[in-house]
């Protein structure tokens, strides 16, 4: 099981370059073991670009009294192959008050870049990046956008 996030602010998604797959992709990774979701994506962001987020949960509206921990919703849930096995993914959408500490972790990537939608159509036709993390990218914008209006 892996998390992944599409982090938008000021209408551009953040999408990383890969290092070990050379592809553009959204910041994520394994969830390891004993820990939640939530609590990977935010470990992932840390360690892959320095960011501290926060999960947009894509069921806002939807509030239980509990005393147990409720988890964020994922925006989007998919299985795709990563060459030798299949990884179960959950995407959130993302936002940060702190985009100004974003610092590449050149262990793990290559670039990273904001994009706006037209800027990842560009990238899609000239660069090695999978057709879904494009489809959910431009989602994703689409969603911010529309959080910001309410």
């Amino acid at each position: 099981m892996v998390v992944a996030g599409y982090l938008v602010h000021e209408g551009k998604v953040l999408l990383i370059k890969h290092r070990k797959l050379g592809k553009w992709l959204p910041v994520g990774g394994h969830i390891e073991k004993d820990e939640i979701p939530d609590d990977a994506l935010k470990r992932e962001f840390k360690e892959e670009v320095n960011l501290r987020i926060e999960i947009i949960d894509s069921m806002k509206n939807l509030q239980v009294d509990s005393d147990v921990r409720q988890l964020k919703n994922p925006f989007h849930v998919n299985v795709h192959n990563v060459g030798d096995h299949e990884h179960c993914c959950l995407f959130y959408i993302c936002r940060t008050a702190d985009s100004n500490s974003l610092k590449m972790n050149r262990d793990e990537l290559l670039d990273f870049r904001w994009l706006s939608g037209q800027e990842i159509d560009e990238i899609y036709e000239k660069e090695d990046m999978p057709s879904d993390v494009r489809s959910i990218a431009k989602l994703a914008l689409e969603a911010a956008g529309q959080e910001d209006d309410v």
